[in-house]
């Protein structure tokens, strides 16, 4: 429910503390007096794209606060959540704009864009007019208004998952289809690849070490004389023979040296350890170094293949077997992948059997909807001295979708034998206003927990229409809150809330004033309504009437 709204420095209005009561409020004033400013700033508040010079004259800045009381389960409170906006409930708005145009938005204080004060306003509040364009007069959410008649919620669920396992159980086999035929055009690289990857099969650091082992036979022959040379002056004939004698002769000299040998001999001892141990490395290197030429062209031409072939994959040598490895599960799926299509297939064709069962299902739901709809429209349509119009839901075709195959509009016939077509084409203004009002009795379920204002809806109609008219708005707001701005007395009169919209003159400064009106002041308002300028008892006692006859 709207609780309040304040405006500060709005067009015509200077200050303006306004508290609705829940119920039907209506609106009256002199036309020009500023109702549709009102209706301007409240919808400047919930972010509605509107007139640009908002700012009063003379003012700076412009301001409109907006306060909603709502149940706990109110969807404002979703888009709260998903906004991660603070709220506890209650939620109010607050929208500034400067002179130069700049606005800001507030939610419960936190700032916000105007984005989200829109989403806010779908969930809090409907405007209503001959120029309605926010869901009865539009085609495109027809549906959406049968399915909230029929209740439809837990069968729009149940198709909105069978859309979804059907577009999912599609996905994944188109997905399987492309990355088929995306491998089958790799299908002779991938082949090739693998062959000439597993006739080298080159182990990691296979090329580091058949590098080594090439730099080293290359080396062999530049070195191998010198090391057998080093051998040969190392060896028996050498130093080993050497240092044996010398051995020998100082242990024979060692006994009468009075123990002066023994640490020199103890050292021989260990460098005869250390040259044995060099000269058996020395001939190892030989050994090593010994080498057919015909190993030196085998490690050259392995060496070479290996390294051409990381050249032409990309990949350094010692990857060479990872990707191989990866070249090989590629096959394996497209040689296994094609298996996967039928079952593929299969899942598509039980999730196309599920939706159609649903479907058929909210199909079925939605045509007794739209029959109930039509009587439904029929009752309200007699009172409101359209007996003889038509209502007709309609059930076409539509593309498969998230929400079944159906497409509905609502179309209307206004006299015996004349074409229907839609509301907003066929109906005259008065007509368009009743049918809107009948059409929103029908469908008020849809609208729970929304503040709705009726925007002039009454206009051409007068007389018992006009009660009828007004009646039906009372019975909308008898569970909620309807705002109601008109100029016909008999819906004034059964307003449970009564505001009186004037415009006054100070000086050169015009400003539009809102304020309750009760009592006498309410009755002479209904009377002004009644009789225009001049205002006669007659007038006053014909609007007492009204009011009594609430």
């Amino acid at each position: 429910m709207l609780r309040g709204l304040s405006v500060r420095d709005m067009l015509l209005i200077d200050r303006l503390d306004l508290e609705f009561q829940p119920g039907l409020n209506v609106l009256t004033g002199e036309t020009g007096a500023g109702k549709s400013i009102l209706l301007d700033s409240l919808g400047f508040a919930l972010g509605w794209r509107g007139r640009a010079d908002l700012v009063r004259e003379g003012a700076d800045l412009g301001e409109v606060t907006a306060e909603f009381d709502l149940p706990a389960d109110h969807a404002a409170f979703a888009v709260l959540d998903q906004a991660g906006l603070p709220h506890d409930g209650e939620v109010i708005l607050r929208r500034t704009v400067n002179a130069d145009g700049r606005k800001q938005a507030y939610v419960n204080d936190r700032r916000c864009s105007g984005e989200i004060l829109r989403q806010l306003s779908e969930t809090l509040v409907e405007l209503h007019g001959q120029q309605d364009d926010r869901g009865l007069l539009n085609p495109r959410v027809h549906r959406a208004l049968l399915d909230q008649f029929a209740g439809a919620g837990g069968a729009l669920a149940n198709m909105r998952a069978a859309w979804q396992a059907l577009s999912g159980a599609k996905k994944a086999l188109q997905e399987r289809r492309d990355a088929l035929a995306a491998m089958e055009r790799d299908a002779d690289y991938l082949r090739h690849a693998v062959a000439e990857l597993d006739q080298l099969d080159p182990a990691p650091g296979e090329e580091a070490q058949l590098d080594s082992e090439r730099r080293l036979m290359q080396a062999a022959e530049r070195i191998r004389e010198d090391i057998a040379r080093a051998a040969q002056a190392m060896g028996e004939g050498g130093a080993e023979g050497l240092m044996r004698d010398a051995a020998r002769w100082l242990e024979g000299a060692s006994a009468q040296a009075e123990n002066r040998l023994d640490a020199p001999l103890e050292a021989l001892s260990r460098a005869a350890e250390e040259l044995d141990q060099a000269l058996r490395g020395v001939e190892d290197c030989l050994s090593a170094l010994e080498f057919d030429t015909n190993a030196l062209e085998q490690a050259e031409e392995r060496l070479f293949a290996i390294r051409a072939l990381a050249r032409k994959h990309g990949v350094a040598p010692d990857s060479l077997g990872d990707f191989a490895k990866d070249l090989r599960a590629r096959l394996a799926a497209l040689d296994g992948g094609a298996a996967e299509i039928p079952r593929l297939e299969q899942a598509v064709k039980a999730a196309s059997a599920g939706y159609d069962k649903e479907a058929a299902s909210l199909s079925a739901l939605r045509r007794k909807a739209a029959a109930a709809l039509d009587t439904a429209m029929a009752g309200e349509l007699a009172p409101l001295k359209m007996d003889r119009a038509v209502f007709t839901t309609e059930l076409g075709v539509a593309p498969d979708g998230p929400d079944g195959r159906d497409a509905v509009q609502f179309v209307v016939s206004t006299n015996p034998g004349a074409p229907s077509g839609p509301l907003n084409k066929i109906a005259s203004g008065g007509e368009l206003s009743r049918f809107l009002l009948a059409l929103k009795v029908c469908l008020k379920g849809d609208a729970e927990g929304i503040t709705m204002i009726f925007d002039e809806i009454d206009r051409g109609v007068g007389g018992a229409t006009a009660d009828a008219v007004g009646r039906r708005l009372a019975a909308l707001a008898q569970a909620g809150q309807v705002l109601i701005v008109t100029h016909s007395p008999q819906v004034a009169a059964l307003g449970g809330h009564h505001w009186l919209v004037q415009k006054s003159v100070k000086g050169e400064v015009t400003s539009t004033i809102i304020a309750p009106v009760t009592g006498d002041t309410r009755t002479e308002e209904i009377a002004r309504m009644l009789a225009g300028d001049r205002i006669t008892d007659e007038a006053r006692a014909a609007a007492a009437a009204l009011m009594q006859a609430v």
